[in-house]
């Protein structure tokens, strides 16, 4: 994907592209493939696949919400910023935390948050389950690309959620994972609102975003510890 097929791709999204925009994201992906040749961040190694498979493939979530009315977005393994960091460039009003685990990403995140002098950004070298006392029923998006099974992701993820708010998961192909879901989502009192199946640009994959709405607080109380939640996921008995 070139920059002029990402501009009107991104615009059929429903979002204008600016100038400052498109020196941030080629910012960005020149420090990150320059980061890549010694800390593995992506397998991805040309600039028109980062455009396609991470700005774009990103900025995809957008097809389910309008992000100029939220305030705040967390984004949970955020990996090299993807989709957090390329959401935080579109839409500055966002509050966003990026969370990964991983100490290599996390640096790379606090330099190129730097490098793109971008403001009301907190990166949290962390795991999400270890974050519940700073964000139970706190944020109004939050999101995750490619991280684990649906029914275990839900699980560790509602509970930061405000009321009435959203979770976002961002799959591939994700029919089985959906149908396995259903009982657990229920169970943490939340309702699918929309599942979006597409292709991305010129057949480059199968996606699936789900958009999962929370109808009622998560009590602190109720939230199982990390080992249950993996040993023991929610299904319908």
């Amino acid at each position: 994907m070139n920059k002029e097929e990402f501009i009107r791709e991104v615009e059929k999204l429903g979002i204008k592209v600016t100038k400052k925009n498109l020196e941030q994201l080629e910012i960005y992906c020149e420090y990150l493939l320059e980061y890549n040749k010694h800390t593995n961040l992506t397998a991805i190694k040309t600039k028109e696949e980062v455009y396609l498979k991470h700005f774009y493939d990103s900025l995809t979530l957008c097809k389910v919400i309008d992000l100029t009315k939220e305030e705040s977005l967390l984004d949970i393994g955020s990996g090299a910023g993807f989709p957090g960091m390329v959401l935080k460039i579109f839409f500055p009003n966002l509050k966003v935390y990026l969370v990964d685990s991983n100490n290599k990403k996390t640096k790379f995140l606090e330099e190129l948050k730097i490098k793109l002098n971008v403001n009301n950004l907190e990166v949290i070298n962390n795991r999400i389950e270890k974050l519940y006392d700073l964000f139970l029923n706190k944020i109004d998006i939050v999101t995750a690309r490619a991280v684990t099974n649906l029914t275990i992701l839900s699980e560790l993820a509602i509970p930061i959620v405000k009321k009435d708010k959203y979770f976002i998961a961002m799959k591939g192909n994700a029919t089985e994972e959906i149908n396995e879901s259903r009982y657990a989502i229920k169970y943490l009192n939340c309702q699918i609102e929309t599942i979006d199946n597409f292709e991305l640009f010129n057949n480059f994959g199968h996606r699936t975003i789900i958009k999962i709405k929370k109808i009622k607080e998560s009590e602190r109380k109720s939230i199982r510890s990390y080992d249950k939640i993996i040993k023991k996921p929610l299904q319908n008995k």
